[in-house]
């Protein structure tokens, strides 16, 4: 027995034949898992492809992206139910961050972008016999997000247009003198140029070629320079005609002044700051005059402006002007360029305008002091809609705050207009002076509401280069209206305070019948300051729909 044993130990003969199964089994094996294999890695692929498709048009169409995300995976030939989650969210495209953290749910405002999820199954053909499962589950991820952006300002519209109370205002704001006709002052505000071409026609003049459009924004340049740039594209895009000859004398009348101002204050380009000037492609339509007003604004640079009025309103026998505005809120412009979130904002503006009433004996003179200060309104873009496959059905949603008012009928005085850090709390005022007998009168009256108003521009609206005026909630009557409700009249004898019949009820009639002619005047004078009483306007000036991208 032991030598049968080692005669089978020492023989060789067969071990080729009992590898050789070894090894087919082995080989069988191999290629059985290799079929299931390869048919999880076709199926991943095919999944991720339609959860990239989903993530795309999720990210195409984030008002309604669950359906949208839906719709492609069931014309995949995938089951509704195979779609786990749809999850909106904001995508920041910065290096700097982790690429797990620049996706962030919810929402940090509104949202830019979709993460998709799907779950699918592909059965085990032969894998099942060493797992016990007969299907493999395919779990993939996909986040796209939208680069679409549009290009919005805010400001004020002029009613009518006065030149000698125009020229006045904003040669002031200017520092120097203007004479320009009412002719003029419709030509410019109809007169539209390019903003990418002014900035470029700007960055030649000054010497600033082959730059980011950062650089020059934030470049200190002569006013005159930024006219003259202005021109230059009016010039080269509508030709000769009466914007053009109205913008040569402005241009000319500032050409030896030495302010310098940030073209940044005027217009951010948002994410095509880091652009070489010239290198960007987004429309941005300027209004002339709007430019115009922007600038002398922003160069006024807190100088009060002293002016007299002379708009031939019912009731007024005279008045005069001092005006001061404040900065804007820091880093902020009148135009921007940005997708949701991005803001502009007005400036903080104080008036204080000296109005002599025409009254009937015994008060043939009533002198009011009427103090309005505005604070920035803001316009904020809420959401981009793009309309596919035809960009005329999209639309732009902005949300907008008016500055709120507070007014005062009192002695304030011009210390207290140029300090914006305080508001006013001014004491009563003489109105009335007859010598032995004076009325004194003190009203205020504060307008406004810190919930933004959403307003949507169409793409004819957007096209057309339409103004919307959003009106404060709680401003329901006329200003003046507002503070006759709060006026509180005083009639002295001698400083006696003995009561007159009839003379302060007199008064406040006098007060009451100019009270549109007192209106006009102080929205005159706002709105060519850019601002309104209670009211904001704003426009949307371009939309620029670049689609969804898949960024993870």
């Amino acid at each position: 027995m032991p030598s049968l044993l080692r005669r089978f130990r020492s023989d060789q003969r067969g071990n080729i034949a009992i590898m050789a199964a070894g090894g087919m089994l082995l080989a069988v094996c191999c290629a059985a898992l290799g079929v299931d294999i390869g048919t999880i890695s076709a199926d991943r692929r095919k999944t991720q492809s339609t959860t990239d498709l989903g993530a795309i048009v999720a990210a195409s169409n984030l008002t309604n992206a669950t359906n949208a995300a839906t719709a492609v995976v069931t014309q995949n030939n995938y089951p509704a139910n195979s779609l786990v989650s749809v999850e909106l969210g904001t995508y920041t495209a910065n290096a700097a961050l982790a690429p797990a953290a620049r996706f962030v749910t919810p929402p940090v405002g509104a949202a830019n972008a979709a993460r998709v999820k799907l779950l699918t199954q592909t059965p085990l053909y032969f894998s099942h016999f060493f797992t016990g499962q007969n299907n493999f589950q395919i779990k993939t991820s996909a986040i796209a997000t939208t680069s679409s952006m549009a290009s919005f300002a805010i400001g004020s519209r002029l009613a009518s247009v006065n030149n000698g109370f125009l020229n006045s205002l904003l040669g002031g704001m200017l520092g120097t003198t203007l004479s320009l006709s009412v002719m003029d002052y419709n030509s410019l505000l109809s007169a539209r140029i390019d903003a990418l071409t002014f900035l470029s026609a700007l960055a030649t003049r000054v010497n600033l070629t082959g730059v980011s459009y950062d650089t020059l924004l934030n470049s200190n340049i002569k006013v005159g320079d930024i006219l003259a740039a202005a021109l230059t594209t009016q010039q080269a895009t509508n030709g000769a005609g009466a914007a053009t000859t109205a913008l040569q004398s402005v241009v000319s009348a500032a050409s030896s002044l030495t302010t310098k101002i940030l073209p940044g204050s005027l217009l951010d380009l948002g994410p095509y700051n880091s652009s070489q000037v010239g290198q960007a492609k987004i429309g941005i339509s300027l209004s002339l005059l709007d430019l115009l007003k922007a600038t002398a604004g922003v160069a006024n640079g807190n100088s009060q402006i002293a002016t007299g009025v002379s708009l031939g309103l019912p009731g007024i026998a005279s008045a005069s002007v001092i005006a001061n505005v404040g900065a804007q809120p820091t880093g902020t412009s009148w135009i921007t360029v940005g997708s949701a979130g991005a803001s502009v904002h007005t400036a903080q503006t104080r008036i204080l305008a000296t109005i002599n009433l025409l009254g009937t004996a015994p008060a043939s003179v009533v002198s009011l002091k009427a103090y309005v200060e505005v604070a920035s309104g803001t316009a904020t873009l809420n959401n981009i809609t793009c309309g596919y496959p035809t960009m005329n059905t999209s639309t732009v949603t902005l949300g907008v705050t008016p500055g709120i008012i507070d007014a005062w009928i009192g002695d304030v005085s011009n210390a207290d207009m140029s300090n914006f850090s305080t508001k006013p709390n001014p004491p009563a005022l003489k109105i009335v002076d007859l010598g032995l007998v004076s009325v004194n009168a003190r009203a205020h009256a504060g307008m406004g509401n810190t919930t933004p108003t959403p307003v949507t521009f169409s793409y004819a609206d957007i096209t057309a280069q339409t103004k919307k005026t959003v009106t404060s909630t709680n401003f329901t009557s006329s200003l003046t209206s507002s503070l006759l409700n709060d006026l509180v009249v005083n009639v002295n004898v001698i400083g006696l305070g003995i009561p007159i019949p009839g003379l302060g009820p007199l008064v406040v009639g006098i007060i009451g019948g100019a009270t549109s002619s007192i209106d006009q005047l102080l929205s005159m004078v706002l709105s060519g300051l850019g601002v309104g009483i209670g009211q904001a306007d704003v426009w949307v000036s371009g939309i620029r729909c670049g689609g969804a991208v898949l960024v993870n």
